[in-house]
């Protein structure tokens, strides 16, 4: 049996804030995954379709940027999307480093079928678009504030 310890509260893990963020990402992707299960898709390539339904042709280091991954990260994520036939990856004709991802047909169709992915979102939570809206605004905040902190 575990010994019970006097500790410091500051050292508890269930006051830790990035520990209540970490256990609701876990929370999220439970309900995600057979939403994006419909759709054929993981959690992070659901992603990246996000940034190419809002803006398509755009290169993998501004996919990546949106997205706060880097290319080694991200390459492999878009492969299996091209895999899949969902995108399309081209050097750019002006700069041959830059690889450029643009949709498909079959890309543009899902993005019909993923409207239902954020209803399921907003009735799993329980909480209104209101509230959801304020939580989303305070959490970039503080990532902002969190980057700004190391430079970035």
């Amino acid at each position: 049996m575990a010994k019970k310890q006097a500790t410091d509260p500051t050292l508890l893990l269930g006051n830790q804030l990035c520990f209540a963020i970490y256990s609701t990402a876990h929370a999220f992707n439970r309900v995600y995954k057979p939403l994006l299960e419909g759709l054929g898709l993981t959690y992070p390539q659901y992603l990246a379709m996000l940034v190419l339904w809002e803006r398509d042709g755009l290169s993998v280091k501004e996919i990546g940027d949106r997205l706060f991954l880097d290319s080694g990260t991200l390459t492999p994520l878009l492969k299996r999307l091209e895999a899949a036939e969902l995108i399309k990856r081209t050097r750019s004709t002006e700069d041959e480093r830059q690889v450029l991802i643009a949709l498909t047909s079959r890309g543009q169709a899902l993005r019909d079928k993923a409207r239902a992915v954020p209803q399921g979102i907003l009735a799993a939570s329980g909480c209104s678009v209101t509230e959801l809206a304020a939580m989303k605004n305070q959490l970039i905040a503080l990532r902002e504030r969190l980057n700004s902190a190391f430079g970035e």
